[in-house]
């Protein structure tokens, strides 16, 4: 049964993440390709909109899981007065932080574009942005109460809901603004941030009404009314160090967002950094990002589980849960690298078809993506472990490693932007060995990463010889070649399902034989 639920709020969140992707993307590639947007109008849209992310991990990140973390916790013993008073708190805590937070975005916003980011045409995106820094605080809060309740799908559809809104208000803004202000780049990205912040209004309403219906009378054991400075007290033990190190984390996006153009504008011109930042951040960051935002149910499913597990000493089960995210962090990050390193340049013309610069540092960025993807479930099981300053550590190390060879490596001719790529990869490498080490110290695994990882990389192999043979003899055919990208990928995706069942067939056979059985007992 706990098997059951732990699945059934993975897969509610990888299925959101999946349509979730594939409208994010359809919203990213209008405005890549739009008239009087394109790769400027990114670096404005992306600069504004990684120092909102920034403000908003102070104020959200972390939140969802150090609350689901608590409810769950409540939730197990029964204990749900004191459930409320913590959703309660936490709701009253971290919305003021997020008021604070929308406030300095929106009075510092000139100040941040002009001496920060360097492009003063982020300063009408970054004060439309500000409002969603408060809502999203809350957002998290009550994300976090649902994850805790076991209830991982509410989670799921708010995300989905919201990101529906973002992409059917981006294309409508952003076409009326194209045709009344004559295609003006500034008015463009401003009314494209200003989707963000309806959404998230939109995803709040959403969520609070969930809350309302969904809220049961529970009666559970009696236990002591906890006092709220000691609800206070726990909430930010548990919070402070996850949010720290997730704005670390999220400052290697600023740091690219503050040194590509400072240190490239002298050497390549202004405009020419500007649009070198547009295509890394647009273009490849979203498309290296996908990946992590499927695997990203592992790492918030985790939580609630490895501290439940852990509070009733079940090692077993804890091992268990593990050793299946850590084979389903491989089932996806591998492909996606194999896919995204051998099919740059095709990637790239199948969605960028008007502006296919910078494919090769997506061929690069792939080496980022099974790292980036350990670093995410090891944080998760970490945080079920409450080993959570170990997560800060990781990510302070990561941040200095980064922040230097962006340094070094961006002004180096030939090099540029590949410098920020190559600093997050290694950054990525030592964070990720960090963690690891510190997740063997809790509990001893005997299965390493190495065995998990074979079956994904040989159905990977088998994948690209496959579909890059079947690609070129579409060609010879003559067939448009847009279609043959489409067909070699979808033929890609299939080799490799095949490829991983054939590796599992006996486990099916075994499945397929106890849902036989169990009607014939029964």
């Amino acid at each position: 049964m706990k098997i059951n639920k732990f699945l059934e709020g993975v897969f509610s969140l990888i299925i959101s993440q999946i349509f979730i992707k594939i409208f994010g993307v359809a919203y990213s590639l209008y405005l890549t390709n739009k008239t009087g947007f394109g790769d400027q109008g990114n670096a404005i849209y992306m600069s504004g909109y990684q120092i909102y992310a920034l403000l908003l991990t102070v104020s959200s990140i972390g939140v969802p899981n150090a609350i689901s973390k608590l409810i769950s916790e409540k939730n197990s013993i029964g204990d749900y007065k004191n459930e409320n008073r913590i959703l309660k708190v936490a709701i009253l805590i971290f919305s003021s932080v997020g008021f604070i937070g929308s406030l300095c975005i929106f009075l510092f916003s000139q100040y941040i574009s002009e001496n920060i980011v360097q492009i003063p045409e982020a300063n009408l995106s970054l004060r439309i942005l500000s409002p969603a820094i408060f809502f999203v605080s809350i957002i998290s809060v009550m994300r976090g109460y649902f994850n805790g309740k076991g209830k991982i799908y509410i989670t799921a559809k708010s995300q989905f809901y919201e990101q529906v809104a973002k992409s059917i208000i981006t294309i409508v803004l952003v076409e009326i603004t194209s045709k009344t202000s004559n295609y003006n780049t500034e008015a463009m990205t401003a009314v494209a941030n200003l989707s963000t912040t309806l959404a998230t209004f939109y995803s709040l309403i959403y969520i609070y009404i969930k809350y309302i219906n969904e809220k049961e009378i529970e009666i559970g054991n009696e236990f002591y009314k906890e006092r709220i400075l000691r609800i206070v007290r726990k909430i930010l033990f548990i919070s402070i160090p996850i949010t720290i190190s997730s704005l670390v984390g999220n400052l290697g996006k600023n740091i690219d967002s503050i040194t590509i153009v400072r240190l490239l504008k002298n050497i390549v011109g202004e405009e020419n950094a500007k649009r070198r930042y547009g295509i890394l951040s647009s273009k490849v960051d979203i498309l290296v990002a996908l990946p992590l935002s499927f695997n990203v149910a592992f790492s918030t499913a985790l939580v609630p589980e490895i501290s439940e597990k852990k509070a009733k000493n079940d090692l077993d089960g804890i091992v268990n849960k593990i050793n299946f995210s850590f084979y389903s962090t491989f089932l996806i990050g591998i492909p996606c690298t194999f896919g995204m390193y051998f099919y740059s340049q095709r990637i790239f013309k199948l969605l960028f078809p008007n502006a296919i610069q910078g494919y090769q540092l997506l061929s690069l960025a792939s080496f980022s993506i099974v790292f980036a993807l350990l670093i995410q479930t090891i944080s998760g099981i970490l945080q079920g472990f409450g080993k959570t300053k170990v997560l800060l550590i990781s990510s302070i190390i990561g941040i200095i490693i980064k922040t230097i060879l962006n340094f070094i490596l961006i002004p180096i001719p030939e090099i540029y932007e590949n410098g920020a790529i190559i600093g997050n990869i290694i950054s990525n490498i030592i964070s990720f060995i960090i963690l690891y080490i510190s997740l063997k110290k809790c509990i001893n695994l005997e299965e390493s990463l190495l065995k998990h990882s074979i079956k994904p990389i040989i159905a990977s192999i088998i994948m690209i010889f496959i579909s890059n043979k079947l690609y070129f003899y579409f060609l010879i055919l003559k067939l448009p070649e847009t279609f043959c990208i489409i067909l070699s990928i979808i033929v890609a995706i299939i080799v490799y399902f095949i490829s991983i069942l054939g590796f599992n067939f006996k486990n099916i056979k075994k499945i397929i034989k106890i849902k036989m059985l169990k009607p014939l007992e029964k």
